[in-house]
């Protein structure tokens, strides 16, 4: 009877063993999966943001800031995207711009991977996948799909009440692992304050003048397509919504920062610098909630037979068809409002200019396909080839 029992608890710790293995084991991988980042011709100088605030060196928390130059001094502007992981969309722009932008006059700042964290976190219980792939004329890139918020593996215990530093706001626990909840930063906090913290020194150290702020939203959300900016920085949004518009035949109409909702980078970069922040929304079907299965497909193609009956009820916030919403599209209007909003920064103030070349634009990428402004890495110089 003790020996039947003993194999019994053996057998049963062995199944146990072999489930936690079996289970944990594609998030350990995940969590190591580097993404290549192929250095472009551009591309002048690459630090990690802990070079200005030390306090994060070493720690999930820091990132790599590409820097390109122009030949000719002007303004500067930074492009940050992964603020939300599980919006990738912005993170292939940036890319797009490391790999290609070559930058005539002024400096450009790049953060692919601005919460770094929650590109290491997943979303297993709501069924996202791990990875997905962006086909190229070489074969496919292949990126991780990350989280909204930080990885608990790198900033726990959450807090029963999040408290905004400075404005003493109370906001939801999670949004203290959430890199848009925690501008201006806390020099002293936990370590996403110190990541939005690191890019304010970043930002008022080098007298940077524009900050955009690369994200996705749901069709279902009315802040969606669009360009979310402060009373300081309307003008120029303005500017560059009617321009793309009349231009490229694209919405992305303008939302004003709200004054009373505290820890966003549309709002506190602009309040705590001299800094003009920008906020950029694609339409993201994948991020809805009544859809289908949330696969790859959903995320590349943003086709939904659910989302297409609810357009037909007129229940979404941007037109939609059977065509959905692909990730060409999402990738080519930030890029080309990222372009516009720095062309009729520098209309206004020539001697701050940033001129910048060889970034397509939202009709490039639609004809010729995201993948076709990758680089293979395995055919880069090895001096020209990072693993982020």
């Amino acid at each position: 009877m003790k020996t039947a029992l003993l194999r019994f608890k053996i057998i049963a710790i062995g199944v146990f063993i072999i489930l936690i293995i079996t289970g944990g084991l594609p998030l350990w991988q995940h969590r190591h999966f580097r993404v290549d980042v192929v250095l472009g011709p551009g591309v002048s100088e690459v630090k990690k943001l802990s070079q200005y605030f030390p306090a994060i060196s070493g720690s999930q928390a820091d990132t790599d800031v590409f820097i390109l130059r122009g030949k000719e001094p002007g303004g500067q502007a930074l492009i940050m995207s992964n603020t939300h992981a599980n919006e990738p969309e912005g993170m292939l722009s940036v890319l797009v711009m490391i790999e290609n932008a070559i930058v005539e006059k002024g400096t450009l700042y790049l953060i692919p991977f601005f919460n770094y964290s929650g590109g290491l976190n997943t979303r297993p219980g709501e069924g996202y996948p791990l990875y997905f792939s962006v086909a190229t004329l070489w074969g496919k890139r292949t990126f991780r799909m990350g989280n909204r918020d930080a990885s608990p593996l790198d900033q726990w215990p959450d807090p029963d009440v999040y408290i905004h530093y400075p404005e003493r706001q109370m906001l939801s626990y999670l949004d203290i692992r959430n890199t848009n909840r925690t501008w201006p930063g806390r020099k002293n906090g936990l370590p996403m304050e110190q990541v939005t913290f690191a890019v304010m020194e970043l930002l008022k150290q080098n007298k940077v003048d524009l900050a955009i702020d690369l994200h996705g939203a749901e069709t279902m959300y009315a802040v969606t397509n669009c360009i979310v900016a402060p009373e300081k920085s309307t003008r120029l949004a303005i500017m560059a919504s009617l321009t793309v518009k009349s231009k490229e035949g694209f919405e992305n109409h303008v939302e004003p920062s709200p004054e009373g909702y505290r820890g966003l980078s549309h709002r506190e970069i602009g309040d705590a610098s001299d800094t003009l922040p920008f906020l950029l929304e694609a339409p993201l079907p994948f991020l809805d909630q009544p859809t289908g299965p949330k696969t790859e497909e959903l995320y590349l193609t943003g086709q939904d037979e659910f989302l297409l009956s609810l357009a037909k009820k007129k229940k979404l916030f941007v037109p939609y068809d059977q065509s959905g919403w692909p990730l060409e599209k999402r990738v080519g209007q930030h890029l080309s409002v990222s372009l516009e909003i720095m062309k009729q920064y520098s209309k206004k103030l020539p001697e701050r200019a940033i001129v910048i070349n060889n970034v397509p634009r939202y009709a490039d990428v639609l004809k010729n396909g995201l993948g076709y402004y990758f680089h293979n890495p395995a055919e880069a110089d090895p001096h020209c080839r990072m693993v982020e």
